[in-house]
């Protein structure tokens, strides 16, 4: 546990560097490293769903377009979030760091009753810590920047929640299509997680999440 878990905190600290680069240096930089991170993704997901489903071509066909124009939108709502607001989106990715790694640390720490048969590694204790490691980005980041003085600190909090569980949800769903396929990875481009799509499979629907969220709510 401790040399995967060290290789998963070093990744994550890799791709937020990655990512804080090109926030802060380019905006094109940033647009750059979203759609070259959207089309690995997909290529892996294209991989993963010729296995779940193989000779069903129409299928395989459709699923294939819807999830080329969600990987569009993911790539449009993370531009548009970060051209608001770079400490934003900085917020929400670190969002589904912290979740992820508080579900991983509490889950293999504490154990327990399983979530769901479709991830058997998951736990509800694991979940409990997503939920709270999620806060911890929130609480650090509302005291080194003004602009989340501007929102009532409950309202964040409940928008804290609502992204892990969105992440929480989101990495479900590829669980399910990397089950049906009989495979543990999505990809091997990274250690400790396998596919880029193993890392980003809750943040791909988090940020159109948020996106809207800002759209409805602000």
């Amino acid at each position: 546990m401790t040399k995967n878990l060290s290789e998963r905190i070093l990744t994550s600290l890799f791709l937020f560097v990655i990512l804080s680069i090109g926030i802060f240096i380019n905006k094109y930089l940033f647009l750059l490293l979203l759609i070259a991170s959207s089309l690995i993704s997909f290529s892996e997901f294209k991989n993963l769903i010729k296995k779940s489903f193989k000779n069903e071509v129409k299928l395989i066909n459709t699923i294939q377009i819807l999830s080329a124009l969600f990987f569009i939108l993911f790539v449009y709502s993370s531009y548009e979030i970060y051209s608001q607001s770079p400490i934003t989106i900085i917020w929400i990715i670190s969002i589904c760091i912290f979740s992820d790694t508080g579900g991983y640390i509490i889950g293999n720490l504490v154990g327990g009753k399983k979530l769901t048969k479709i991830s058997p590694n998951k736990t509800i204790a694991g979940s409990f810590g997503s939920f709270i490691f999620s806060l911890i980005p929130l609480i650090f980041l509302s005291h080194i920047n003004e602009i989340f003085n501007n929102f009532p600190f409950t309202q964040l909090i409940i928008i804290s929640l609502l992204l892990s569980l969105i992440c929480q949800v989101g990495d479900l769903l590829i669980s399910y299509f990397k089950r049906k396929a009989k495979v543990k990875d999505t990809g091997s481009i990274l250690p400790g997680h396998g596919g880029l799509l193993d890392r980003i499979d809750g943040l791909i629907f988090v940020l159109p999440a948020a996106y809207l969220i800002d759209k409805l709510i602000f």
